[in-house]
């Protein structure tokens, strides 16, 4: 991508706005990555606009209340105070930002298809009210040519004769978020940046650069795409093969934990990654089939990918059967007996249950008959997800009666907050898909690893 030269006077316009940070940065999507974002902007001296269609979300910050664990509560009330974000729910209101951010989700289809219809959406709603000089950058994950083939034509078709990269600027920067993990927030995380032009890019990078410690620019849109896909299909096939050589070394009496433990050691050409119950979170379990539905169209197939994707969606099932196994020993089957899940977040110490395995592992027990139940500190009443059919249910208190009324205790995700022994010492038995219970000495014979 050639450089660009920026004396054209609206580009110029934005820039300037940008550079003086009087340019009003309009986050759309109100979640897990447009929070943290809003954050970041704001903290560099920014003025926000927070655009959501789910009204409860926009009165709720409005009030100053945080609906995300590590967004809190008072720097929400912080933002409305010092009125540096203003929450709404009018899309009509769209052209009033100079920048657009579209944080939106970009799940998968019944088929395991890209499902871009948020993404469609919000195109839609920008082209209703683009004006000349705007910047509109996409965030949500996504496959390559996104950006150029499928947003960019909906802002051209319905924007009333602007033309992208004259009228209005266009860029990707694919969203970098570890939620829950303070060493790694979103002004703190390297930014790459893809424009569909030189000049999109530019504007993007200059304004990424006033809040985030590092900004990489890349030749377009495109690549900017596929490295977010390479990062998460990165750790999507190396978590399967892990979690295939659990079930490998579990037949063979070898704890897998151990082998990856001693295998990190070594101070080059390893990185560890660990088994567990299934993926979760919106990206890692997604992303790869992404890609191999893009492979498809292009007439080719990602064997190694889609063998990875089975990997790890059999998890859950893998994880029932050593269940059934663990049970009939004792003489129990899984019908009728009463199973406490611990944890339904994705991951540790975060309230995020997207794509989360635990809800896998919760239907898959309604299916057998179980008695089933949930505990997690974090998720107080059990949300309705996307291709989930659960039934209401709301945290149990962890006391010793509790535990001791159980059949089994699941751990599915292992959050700091749990008294790991406590649990053991007070239940039946133990099923650790996490390890969690590594440090507990007494009761070892209650736990078993799945």
């Amino acid at each position: 991508m050639s450089q660009s030269v920026v004396p054209d006077s609206i580009a110029a316009d934005v820039l300037q706005k940008i550079e003086n940070q009087t340019a009003q940065i309009g986050i759309i999507g109100l979640g897990y990555v447009g929070l943290p974002l809003i954050s970041a902007f704001t903290n560099a001296g920014f003025r926000c606009i927070g655009y959501d269609v789910d009204k409860s979300k926009v009165d709720a910050l409005s009030a100053g209340r945080s609906y995300i664990k590590h967004v809190e509560s008072a720097t929400v009330a912080d933002w409305i105070e010092r009125d540096v974000l203003e929450p709404t729910s009018d899309m009509e209101r769209l052209g009033d930002a100079d920048v657009l951010l579209i944080c939106v989700p970009t799940p998968l289809t019944e088929s395991r298809d890209p499902d871009l219809k948020y993404v469609e959406l919000t195109a839609q709603a920008i082209a209703a009210t683009l004006r000349p000089g705007q910047l509109v950058i996409l965030e949500s994950t996504t496959y390559p040519t996104t950006t150029r083939d499928v947003m960019v034509p909906i802002l051209e078709g319905n924007a009333g004769g602007l033309k992208c990269g004259e009228d209005y600027f266009v860029a990707y920067s694919p969203e970098r978020e570890d939620p829950g993990n303070p060493d790694f927030t979103a002004a703190g995380i390297p930014k790459v940046v893809g424009g569909y032009d030189q000049t999109g890019c530019d504007l993007a990078c200059s304004l990424y650069s006033k809040a985030i410690v590092q900004v990489i620019p890349v030749a377009s849109a495109e690549v900017a795409e596929a490295c977010k896909i390479l990062e998460n299909t990165y750790r999507a096939v190396n978590i399967a093969l892990v979690n295939e050589l659990k079930t490998l070394f579990d037949q063979m009496g070898i704890d897998i934990w151990d082998v990856v433990n001693a295998a990190k050691t070594k101070p080059f050409g390893f990185q560890a990654f660990y088994p567990g119950p299934g993926l979760g979170g919106h990206c890692i379990p997604i992303d790869p089939f992404y890609l191999s539905w893009l492979a498809r169209r292009q007439g080719m197939s990602t064997r190694f990918i889609e063998l990875a994707g089975e990997v790890n969606s059999r998890m859950p099932r893998y994880v029932i059967s050593q269940l059934a196994e663990f049970l009939n020993n004792a003489g129990k089957p899984i019908k009728g007996s009463k199973i406490c899940l611990l944890g339904m977040a994705y991951k540790k110490d975060v309230d995020d249950p997207r794509e989360s395995p635990s809800f896998d592992l919760l239907e898959l027990l309604l299916e057998r008959g179980a008695d089933v139940t949930y505990n997690d500190p974090h998720i107080p009443v059990l949300p309705q997800v996307r291709h989930h059919d659960v039934p209401p249910m709301e945290s149990e208190e962890l006391t010793a009666d509790f535990l001791a009324e159980q059949d089994c205790v699941l751990i599915a995700t292992d959050h700091s907050s749990y008294d790991y022994d406590f649990i053991v010492e007070h239940s039946t038995m133990v099923l650790d898909t996490r390890n969690a219970t590594s440090g507990v000495e007494v009761g070892r014979d209650k736990i078993f690893k799945a």
